[in-house]
């Protein structure tokens, strides 16, 4: 499996989810409004990381599912390399 094959759910107690997921080169995170901003993994991993502590587990759940990929997004992933 590789990171373009997962999408990484983060959701509050209060029901609010961020969805990250890896396009080509970067990521991108969707906010609960929509609003989709681009990252590097290093960002990535200073949103994930702070929820996997077992301090923080109360608060917010993380989810990380297989992507169901369309057939452009295989042909586009296929034309990268």
């Amino acid at each position: 499996m590789k990171n373009t094959d997962c999408i990484i759910y983060i959701t509050t107690k209060r029901g609010y989810t961020q969805i990250y997921r890896k396009d080509n080169n970067f990521w991108t995170q969707t906010s609960p409004n929509g609003i989709v901003r681009m990252m590097t993994a290093e960002q990535l991993l200073s949103h994930l990381l702070p929820p996997l502590t077992t301090s923080n587990k109360s608060n917010l759940v993380v989810r990380v599912e297989q992507r169901n990929r369309t057939k452009e997004d295989t042909k586009m992933a296929e034309k990268k390399g």
